[in-house]
């Protein structure tokens, strides 16, 4: 793509003057692009073959960047010290909404060269790297909804967030009208994206006031996790400079929440279509059990899927996100959708919103799906009709109850480890805890005077 960049073409781009900083960013824990921005000068000498410093209490900070008691690897007892920042040249490219800037993605790793295993991006590594065993690769895209404003993020700031205008009046699902009012912003968003090496395909109007999806070009995965998180942080500084905030998470009121379906197919190395076969509505047995693993483990791993207590507000009955444990032939009731053929043969899960960490969810449905296929699950039958009436189990319905399952999940400490498995186990005790000693709004309303 026209916005990657190579070494040596970013050598050349720096020789003519066109580009002065690179970014060196990665993926904090709750899935925003963090790092740090160094001279070009020193990028060449030091920074692109030995790396650069950051504090590690990065991975272990509430999202406040509060520091927070409770993590093994960085705390006041042990320093707080650095973690090595190592770039990851597949990932260069120019960030147009940056003037004269470049961005690198980065591994994290400890001095003594071992991977910081708490990191998302060395999770998803991981779980890749079950598949490459296996001969396998898997591709995704991510479909992330947002909720244009009228208000800039600054005055929407100082408004407490109360009393925003958002940019459209009404439903505008599929709407090619009152969604152009706000075109200027979804296209400089789109052909800024595109000139950073990303593959926009289009946008729409989703049903929420305000509410649009611009969707990408499907990946391998680690590729789609990198990009997503770099549209995301993108997307939100176009909009400040158009005056304007967007908002990508899951539930902003009490309509329609922000959703994030990932949809996930597995290839052979060889880019043959393991998921298609002869069986039942087309599968190969490997797809069968790989749904049956997704399914039996999609309560246990809710947490990697909805990290937030915004989270659990958008899972609502008829609101087009599930609450139900349940799978379905292009059925968007359930859980899961299965869509496509042959080679496009693939599983949309249905359960991230907007607030998802792109690497955290996609590893998720890998170790479910191996899960299965590691122990041949058999696939219940496909859900017809209206999953929400269905009977079926229920999705956690709170972040104090996905953290429970996630805790008591020897399907997640094996496929992941303790240490991953602690560690973001103590990143929702914090949520919960920081929610719980909260006193909001609608108990204000309720209480000030009539109680």
């Amino acid at each position: 793509m026209p916005g990657n960049l190579t070494y040596a073409e970013l050598d050349a781009a720096i020789a003519a003057g066109e580009i002065d900083t690179v970014i060196v960013a990665f993926a904090d824990a709750q899935g925003r692009l963090v790092g740090k921005r160094v001279s070009a000068r020193l990028f060449q000498e030091e920074v692109r073959d030995h790396g650069a410093e950051a504090c590690n209490y990065l991975l272990s900070v509430d999202v406040d960047m509060n520091t927070v008691d409770g993590y093994a690897m960085s705390s006041w007892e042990k320093g707080y010290g650095d973690m090595m920042l190592l770039t990851d040249p597949a990932t260069l490219r120019r960030v147009p909404w940056v003037p004269g800037s470049a961005l690198v993605m980065a591994d994290l790793g400890w001095e003594n060269g071992d991977p910081v295993v708490q990191s998302p991006r060395d999770i998803l590594k991981r779980q890749r790297a079950r598949l490459a065993e296996r001969g396998l690769l898997a591709y995704s895209g991510t479909e992330l909804e947002f909720i244009v404003f009228d208000d800039s993020y600054r005055d929407a700031w100082a408004k407490g967030y109360r009393d925003l205008t958002p940019s459209t009046d009404y439903n505008v699902d599929y709407d090619l009208l009152a969604s152009g009012r706000i075109e200027p912003l979804l296209r400089d968003i789109r052909l800024s994206m595109d000139r950073a090496g990303l593959y926009t395909e289009g946008v729409k109007g989703e049903c929420n006031l305000g509410q649009q999806e611009i969707a990408f070009r499907y990946a391998e995965v680690l590729e789609t996790a990198d990009q997503h998180t770099i549209y995301k942080s993108g997307a939100k500084s176009i909009a400040d400079a158009h005056g304007k905030s967007i908002t990508f998470m899951a539930k902003f009121n009490e309509r329609e929440g922000n959703s994030c379906h990932i949809h996930l197919s597995v290839r052979g190395e060889d880019g043959s279509a393991v998921m298609a076969g002869d069986d039942a509505h087309g599968f190969s047995p490997f797809m069968e059990h790989w749904i049956a693993g997704i399914l039996a483990t999609l309560r246990e791993f809710t947490l990697l899927y909805a990290p937030t207590i915004n989270s659990y507000k958008r899972y609502a009955q008829g609101s087009f996100a599930p609450t139900g444990v349940a799978w379905g032939i292009d059925n968007r009731t359930c859980a899961l959708r299965v869509v496509g053929h042959g080679p496009s043969l693939r599983v949309e899960n249905r359960v991230p919103g907007g607030d998802v960490n792109p690497y955290l969810g996609i590893a998720a449905i890998i170790a479910g799906g191996l899960h299965g296929v590691e122990n041949e699950l058999p696939l219940p039958s496909a859900l017809t009709g209206n999953a929400y009436a269905a009977g079926v189990d229920h999705l956690p319905t709170t972040l104090r109850e996905a953290a429970l399952l996630f805790d008591r999940s020897a399907i997640a400490r094996a496929a992941f480890g303790d240490d991953m498995v602690d560690h973001y186990l103590n990143q929702a005790r914090i949520e919960v805890e920081a929610f719980d000693a909260a006193v909001t709004d609608w108990e204000r309303v309720r209480g000030f005077e009539r109680l």
